[in-house]
């Protein structure tokens, strides 16, 4: 039986929290705060902290309900010998998704990143954020729609914790979720402390984006196939 290691959870976790789609949502987030209260660097600090509380609480419940998910489908004795094939070649597809936007961004008709028809509403979440209450609010709203472009390690994570049971799975999701948004508070640190700019985090994000998924999609297609051939 497969099962799951703290440094595949780790390597997951990494894959994830490199995700191009997280970094934007908190810069945007951030720059809303700073746009209406440029000066007060304790409420972008609360803000930033409190939106990324937000999605670290929503990822958890998601987690959650997916382990519990898993666990039902490997009580089916004939499924349960596929799953982990199954969730190997999930990472794989994903990681060569990945890999896709490295070479040729956007290319063949999509992005693994947050769809386009979603963005005007996300952004109009966000822009509306005002004060850290606001901004956790927002960040429970925002963790629905980057679902598409963060889930698949999330999912690869939870499809090996299904045979831990709900419980014996929380101290995991933790671990990972922590691993998650650990970018997502360094950045809000390093801009309130005065290390950078929110526009200089922005702007890295931009010139580093094809690479970030270059390596999201290296660590997937590494992950799942070593679960494909029951190596993890």
């Amino acid at each position: 039986m497969v099962e799951l290691t703290i440094p595949t959870l780790l390597a997951l976790a990494a894959a994830d929290s490199v995700n191009p789609c997280e970094l934007a949502v908190l810069i945007l987030a951030l720059v809303a705060i700073l746009t209406q209260d440029p000066r007060n660097r304790k409420k972008v600090l609360l803000t930033g902290l409190s939106f990324t509380a937000a999605i670290f609480i929503m990822y958890l419940v998601y987690g959650l309900f997916l382990v519990e998910a898993f666990n039902t489908i490997s009580s089916i004795g004939a499924i349960k010998i596929w799953i982990y094939r199954i969730i190997g070649a999930l990472g794989i597809i994903l990681g060569i998704a990945n890999i896709k936007d490295y070479f040729i961004y956007g290319g063949l008709g999509f992005k693994t990143e947050v769809p386009g028809k979603w963005r005007p509403s996300m952004k109009n979440i966000i822009s509306k954020i005002e004060s850290p209450a606001g901004g956790f609010i927002a960040g429970l709203l925002v963790a629905f729609f980057l679902t598409p472009c963060t889930m698949g390690p999330y999912v690869i994570c939870c499809g090996l914790l299904g045979n831990l049971g709900l419980l014996a799975s929380v101290p995991w999701l933790l671990l990972y979720n922590f691993v998650f948004v650990l970018p997502m508070i360094a950045i809000t640190l390093v801009i309130y402390l005065g290390f950078t700019t929110v526009e200089s985090v922005s702007g890295w994000r931009e010139k580093n984006l094809r690479l970030l998924h270059l390596i999201s999609g290296i660590i997937l297609i590494i992950v799942g196939t070593l679960l494909v051939f029951g190596i993890i």
